[in-house]
C-alpha cells in the first residue's frame, strides 16, 4: 500500500543559565560525577525551588522568536513518575497551562516555504543521567551521575505536519537557528542540549486519519533523526503490509545499527498523574515586560535569509546557507563591509572556506582565515597579481598557516604571469611540441584550444594569465 509519513517532533532545548532552573548549582557540563548537586535537585526532604529569572526570560524569548502566543497566566505542575535518574520521584514541568502556545516555524524544502505550527512550549528541569556498569568494567552495577538533574529546558512541541525525515532536518535545523541566533541556548547537540523526540506513524495516502505512532526517544543528532524517521517508516510499513497492527510504544535508536529498538509501552499523560505544584506559585507576566522583550528580540535567521537576498542580490539557496549559522553571518557581513562583490565573497566561504572547516571539524569561529585575510587575497584576484587556481593554492596555505595571501605570494613566487612576450614565447614552445594538434585546430578541429591552454598553464605552474594565454592562443592558432 502507499503511505503518507506522519512527523511530530517535541525539542527538549536547555537554555544557557549560569544556575539550574530551581537552585543555584552551576550549570556545567562535564564536570565529575554528581559535583553540581545539592538538597534541591537531589530532592532531600524540605528543600524548595526557587524559579530561576533568568530561566524565564530566555524561554519567553524563545516563545517570541518562534511567534507564539504568550500566556500572560501560566503555572508549574509535577510530572510523576519512577526512574532512578529523577531523584524527586517527579519532574517539575508545566501541563495544562504553559508559558506559550501556537507559535510556527518556517522551513524552505526545495524553494518552497512551508510553515510547521507549535503546538505549546513549556518549560521543565531535566533529569539525570543513568551509567551503566558495563562501560565502567563493572557489569553487574548500574550508577547514576545527578549533574544534569535540574538543568533548565524548554521542550517545544510541534504540528503533526511533517511529511518527510527532509522536513524534519530542515526543520530542527531552523529551529536550532532561531534558538542560538535569540541567545537563549548553545544547542550543544554532543552534550545533550539540543535533542528530540521524534513522533512517527503511516496512514494510507490521501486517508484524514492519524495512524498509531511510536516515538523514537531522545536523539541528539539531526542526521540521526532523519535517518530514525527513515527506519521507522520503513520497519511500519512493512508490518502494516503484513496485516499487523502499530504498536503504540516509546523507542530508541541506535546510531551503530541504525535501527530502532523498543524501550517501553507509550505512557498518556494519566500515566504521569499530573498535578500543580504546590510549592512554586502560578507565574503572571505583566504587558510591558513582554514588549520590553519583543522590542530586544534580535534579527533572527529567517529576517536575515530576506535581508540577505534583497541587499547582496545573492540566491535564496546562498542566502539559507550563509544564515544557518549566526557566526558564519556575520564572517560573510563582514567581508562585504571590506569587499564589495558579495556573490564573490560568498562562493569563496560556501565552497573552500566551510569544505576546510568541515575536514577539520572547527566551527566558523575558530577559522583561522579572517575576513579581511580572504576579502585580501580576493583583491590579489582583482588586481591580477594572481588567478582563480593560483587563489585556491594561497587560501590552502593561508588556513593552514595563518599567513597572509601577500606573504605567501611573495615566498612562493605565486605572481600572475601577465607580459604578453614571455607568454608567447611559452606558446610557440607548446605549438612547436605539438605539430599533429596543430594541424588538426588548423583543420577545423577548434576544441583543441582547451588542449593548448592546459599545456600553456602547465608550463607555468598555473601563473599564467588565463585570459591573456586565451586570446594570444586565439591569435597565433589562427595566423597563417
Amino acid at each position: 500500500m502507499d503511505y503518507e509519513i506522519v512527523i511530530g517532533l517535541e525539542v527538549h532545548c536547555q537554555l544557557k543559565t549560569k544556575s539550574k532552573i530551581f537552585c543555584s548549582c552551576p550549570a556545567e557540563f562535564g564536570k565529575p560525577a554528581n559535583e553540581n548537586t545539592c538538597p534541591v535537585c537531589l530532592g532531600m526532604p524540605g528543600a524548595l525551588p526557587v524559579l530561576n529569572k533568568q530561566v524565564l526570560e530566555y524561554a519567553v524569548i524563545a516563545g517570541l522568536a518562534t511567534h507564539c502566543e504568550i500566556q500572560t497566566f501560566n503555572q508549574f505542575a509535577r510530572k510523576n513518575y519512577f526512574y532512578p535518574d529523577l531523584p524527586k520521584g517527579y519532574q517539575i514541568s508545566q501541563f495544562d497551562l504553559p508559558f506559550a502556545r501556537h507559535g510556527y516555524v518556517t522551513i524552505n524544502i526545495d524553494g518552497k516555504e512551508k510553515k510547521i505550527n507549535l503546538t505549546r512550549i513549556h518549560m521543565e528541569e531535566d533529569a539525570g543521567k543513568s551509567i551503566h556498569g558495563e562501560n565502567l568494567g563493572q557489569p553487574e552495577y548500574s550508577y547514576v551521575d545527578y549533574n544534569r538533574t535540574g538543568m533548565p529546558l524548554v521542550e517545544i512541541v510541534s504540528e503533526p505536519e511533517l511529511r518527510s525525515s527532509e522536513e524534519a532536518r530542515a526543520y530542527l535545523t531552523e529551529l536550532k537557528a532561531i534558538l542560538e541566533y535569540a541567545g537563549v541556548s548553545e544547542c550543544n547537540m554532543e552534550e545533550g542540549g539540543f535533542r528530540c523526540d521524534a513522533n512517527v506513524s503511516l496512514r494510507p495516502r490521501g486517508s484524514e486519519k492519524l495512524g498509531t505512532r511510536t516515538e523514537v526517544k531522545n536523539v541528539n543528532s539531526i542526521r540521526f533523526v532523519q535517518k530514525a524517521i527513515d527506519y521507522e517508516a520503513e520497519r511500519q510499513a512493512k508490518v502494516l503490509d503484513q496485516g499487523d497492527k502499530i504498536v503504540q510504544e516509546t523507542r530508541l535508536y541506535d546510531s551503530d545499527k541504525g535501527v530502532t529498538f523498543s524501550m517501553r509501552g507509550k505512557e498518556e499523560a494519566h500515566d504521569y498523574r499530573y498535578f500543580p505544584d504546590p510549592d512554586l506559585v502560578p507565574i503572571i507576566f505583566e504587558d510591558d515586560w513582554l514588549e520590553k522583550l519583543k522590542s530586544e528580540l534580535p534579527e533572527l535567521p529567517e529576517q536575515k535569509r530576506h535581508r540577505f537576498v534583497k541587499e547582496y542580490e545573492i540566491s535564496e539557496y546562498d542566502a539559507g546557507v550563509l544564515t544557518v549559522d549566526r557566526s558564519l553571518a556575520s564572517y560573510f557581513e563582514e567581508c562585504n563591509s571590506l569587499y564589495a562583490k558579495p556573490k564573490v565573497s560568498a562562493n569563496w566561504i560556501m565552497g573552500d572556506l566551510l569544505r576546510e572547516l568541515k575536514n577539520d571539524d572547527k566551527e566558523i569561529t575558530d577559522c583561522p582565515v579572517t575576513p579581511k585575510a580572504l576579502t585580501d587575497m580576493l583583491t590579489l584576484i582583482d588586481d591580477g597579481t594572481i588567478n582563480g587556481k593560483i587563489a585556491k593554492t594561497v587560501f590552502e596555505e593561508m588556513y593552514q598557516t595563518g599567513k597572509t595571501s601577500e606573504e605567501i605570494v611573495k615566498e612562493k613566487g605565486l605572481t600572475q604571469i601577465t607580459d604578453n612576450s614571455e607568454i608567447l614565447k611559452i606558446i610557440d614552445q607548446i605549438l612547436e611540441a605539438n605539430p599533429s594538434q596543430l594541424e588538426e585546430f588548423r583543420s577545423g578541429k577548434e576544441k583543441l584550444l582547451g588542449f593548448f591552454v592546459g599545456q600553456v598553464m602547465k608550463q607555468t605552474k598555473g601563473q599564467a594569465n588565463p585570459g591573456i594565454v586565451n586570446q594570444l592562443l586565439k591569435e597565433k592558432l589562427k595566423a597563417p
